[in-house]
């Protein structure tokens, strides 16, 4: 992933998500709509979820130390991490109380026009920051599904912006509908309701990207595609076979490599170092991210 292309889509999100949470507590402060103030809470929780985003973006360019002999790379999947516990907490969990409060004690809107007019500005905003991350996304997700793309990405950022986004836009529209509904029945239950359907909608994409972010932040490997390549490209010049390979990611723009080679009988010292370097840059060139790798020759006691 461009490094660039990511800050883009985060900073597009954040300016969006700023302006649309003041806007929303005054839209709240005037009407008194819970489901308004559910998605005031919900656009403030996902401005700071942005700067979380760019916090681990700064924090993971740390060097090496010797307590951290590989660097920082993981530092973005842990604020990912921090960013879906915020979304679940003070998104979902704030929405579903306050929805559930105001269906058990409804309370009739003021001025709802006032309401809608902000809703449908933030609908216009944050369909801009969706396109942002959609287009961000292109450029890598290649042909593969959205959803195969959020499963599978190795970079945090533009997965929690999708769904993020994606998810604010049909908080919007549940939000609009609440409000819509209860100025047209006279009936305030119905902005109590759409506020549940926020808040259940958010706990969703919370969970989604809550088992996501932890399965990067316990370590992935490397893809299917880029295991094989990797395979294929170690398996050739003077190594006759992988005997065993271990691969896991350091950090989105890190991948580390840890294999055992079989190689040619009769080579002497001299071969096997330069024999295990060819087998380094081949793998390299066809893998750029496979930044650490350390090979090991060793017998083939399979064929013995």
């Amino acid at each position: 992933m461009s490094a660039g292309g990511g800050t883009k889509a985060i900073i597009a999100a954040l300016a969006a998500n700023a302006g649309i949470a003041v806007a929303k507590f005054v839209g709240f402060l005037v009407t008194g709509s819970s489901s308004m103030l559910a998605e005031a809470v919900h656009s403030l929780a996902d401005t700071s979820n942005q700067g979380l985003l760019l916090l681990g973006q700064k924090t993971s360019k740390r060097r090496a130390t010797k307590e951290h002999p590989f660097g920082y790379g993981r530092d973005r999947y842990f604020y990912s991490f921090i960013v879906a516990l915020m979304l679940f907490t003070l998104g979902a969990a704030f929405a579903l109380y306050e929805g559930i409060h105001k269906i058990i004690e409804p309370q009739p809107l003021e001025t709802p026009v006032v309401a809608v007019v902000i809703l449908v500005v933030a609908i216009c905003l944050e369909g801009y920051s969706f396109l942002t991350a959609m287009g961000e996304s292109r450029k890598i997700k290649g042909n593969a599904s959205w959803w195969r793309f959020i499963r599978q990405a190795k970079e945090p950022e533009l997965p929690v912006v999708l769904l993020e986004d994606s998810g604010a836009l049909l908080g919007l529209v549940f939000a609009l509908l609440g409000v819509g509904l209860s100025v047209l029945t006279g009936n305030p239950v119905f902005d109590g309701i759409g506020t549940v359907f926020i808040g259940v909608l958010l706990g969703v994409i919370a969970i989604i990207l809550i088992v996501e972010m932890k399965s990067l932040l316990i370590g992935e490997g490397a893809t299917e595609t880029d295991l094989a390549t990797i395979v294929d490209e170690l398996a050739a010049g003077k190594v006759e076979r992988v005997i065993h390979i271990r691969t896991q990611y350091l950090g989105p723009d890190e991948l580390l490599v840890a294999a055992k080679l079989a190689l040619v009988p009769g080579l002497d010292t001299a071969a096997i170092a330069g024999a295990i370097d060819d087998a380094e840059a081949r793998v390299r060139a066809k893998v750029p991210v496979a930044t650490l790798i350390y090979l090991e020759p060793d017998l083939d006691r399979e064929t013995r």
